[in-house]
């Protein structure tokens, strides 16, 4: 298929974007871009933050972990034991988290933080928030921006530092003046060109292979790549661990990610936005079990097609195609034109939404938590308008940074990375709001905050590197968000006082 063809379909899709942020970004202040004018419909919210959680990444690394080597097996379906996870974890932002910042009545939710602890706390949270934030935006960012340079633009002769800015310029150009209130309702129209893709390229797989969905799942289970549950309370993926974490991390990256919550605090009242919650969870479920049954069927069709597996490599014609690789060769060299248009439109749906409300909340945290452009007397709307359009930009610009660090990595499976980085930059985020959460302890003023915090991630880094040794073979997994929010919490506690 003609590279140029398939980046016509980016082109154009990006154009359609645009209008949609024209159109959207008429009269918009700074609350039109920082929490939409707080009158955002829920059911498009909800259906919105599918495509931002999911991403790139779950659109082409989850499907590809399926036929992954661990321990001797297939890593399988075990996804979804950190899906199961996620239930739980929802459950409490639902009901914990949301009532919270309704009842504050936040534009920015680190702003609990301050009224809870003080500046040092509030700044502390918000950067931490900004570390996280931008690395796994930019991992995620990265994985799709990968895809399109190695099969589309390095036949077309483009560098991939080329193709990363000027993906990037995108973002910026239509997030620029509208941010949530157009992020609403791109995230909506993303997300359903990615839920399509993904229902047309597995029932066209199902199809090309003459099976039904129940002949596709016996195969794929008697080659052993459906299993869920791990029983090895050694492995990193034993399911006590994945559910555990994913309640953890669902918590953490969403519950306490700014970028998540300002769409949710975008909508009217707290018992909407409880039912964006629940919604959004009940359809993130059944999505990412289409996912990783889609990732199956990858593997099936392609050992059909005469792929074998040599060690932990999956070899068509001598090459790898295994993990991130997979669902794009499948795609692009081995089905019809017209579904790797698909591919690539479903794709890039799945690239906008985790990077352009990531760029929009970024700018918003840093507006508001880290300058404090709001609570500045001496800057009318105009001023605030022109400090945020320069973050902005900024933020392009360390987006663009990062993600050539991750093209220097390049890793296969950018999954791993994205939820390894989330154990240890929102850990300290975890430890704080929980703190103030469960106990009625004060922290004073100084640096102690902030130390805890960075020290906490560094005391995990070492356990992490030593626990097969320290620990009888022990490793860890998912649970280090955890771990890490725990030492947080109990460093929090010792540098605290009694409330007298």
């Amino acid at each position: 298929m003609s590279p140029i063809l398939l980046f016509s379909f980016v082109l154009g899709y990006f154009i359609l974007l645009l209008g949609v942020s024209i159109y959207t970004a008429r009269n918009a202040t700074n609350e039109s871009f920082f929490i939409g004018n707080r009158n955002s419909n829920w059911m498009l919210v909800a259906f919105g933050m599918i495509g931002t959680s999911l991403s790139g990444v779950t659109f082409v690394s989850v499907p590809g972990t399926v036929g992954n080597f661990t321990g001797g097996d297939f890593t399988g379906f075990r996804y979804f034991q950190v899906v199961i996870g996620y239930i739980f974890g929802y459950v409490v932002i639902a009901y914990v988290l949301i009532p919270l910042y309704y009842k504050l009545n936040l534009t920015s939710i680190y702003h609990y933080l301050d009224q809870r602890f003080g500046k040092e706390s509030y700044k502390t949270g918000a950067l931490f928030f900004i570390i996280s934030r931008t690395f796994g935006a930019t991992a995620r960012l990265f994985l799709v921006i990968n895809v399109l340079q190695i099969f589309i633009l390095d036949q077309m002769g483009v560098p991939f530092m080329v193709t990363a800015a000027l993906i990037l310029l995108m973002i910026l150009l239509y997030t620029f003046k509208g941010g949530v209130k157009t992020i609403v309702y791109t995230d909506t129209l993303q997300t359903t060109f990615m839920l399509l893709g993904l229902v047309i390229c597995l029932f066209y797989i199902l199809s090309k292979m003459d099976l039904s969905l129940f002949q596709a799942m016996s195969d794929m289970s008697a080659r052993g790549l459906t299993k869920i549950f791990d029983t090895d309370v050694n492995s990193k993926s034993f399911f006590l661990k994945h559910i555990i974490g994913g309640a953890v991390i669902a918590i953490a990256m969403t519950g306490l990610d700014q970028e998540m919550m300002q769409k949710n605090i975008s909508v009217s009242n707290v018992k909407d936005s409880q039912k964006n919650i629940m919604t959004f969870t009940a359809t993130l479920v059944v999505v990412n079990l289409l996912f990783l049954i889609l990732g199956g069927l990858l593997y099936l069709f392609m050992s059909n097609q005469g792929a074998a597996y040599e060690g932990k490599q999956f070899l068509f014609s001598g090459k790898n195609i295994i993990g991130d690789d997979l669902f794009p060769t499948v795609s692009l060299f081995h089905l019809p034109p017209s579904i790797g248009i698909i591919f690539i439109i479903a794709l890039i749906s799945a690239l906008f939404p985790s990077a352009d409300g990531a760029l929009t909340a970024l700018t918003s945290s840093f507006c508001i938590d880290i300058l404090g452009i709001q609570r500045n007397a001496s800057m009318d709307e105009e001023q605030q308008k022109r400090t945020r359009r320069i973050v902005h930009i900024s933020f392009a610009f360390v987006f663009l940074a990062c993600i050539m660090v991750f093209k220097w990595i390049d890793n296969k499976s950018i999954i791993n990375i994205i939820l390894d980085l989330a154990g240890y930059t929102y850990g300290p985020l975890l430890g704080l709001f929980f703190f103030g959460i469960l106990t009625k302890r004060k922290l004073g003023g100084g640096y102690g905050v902030t130390g805890v915090c960075l020290l906490a991630p560094t005391l995990c880094y070492i356990l992490a590197k030593n626990a097969a040794t320290w620990l009888q073979g022990y490793q860890i997994g998912f649970e280090m968000l955890l771990i890490n929010g725990l030492l947080t919490f109990a460093g929090l506690w010792l540098i605290s006082n009694k409330v007298d």
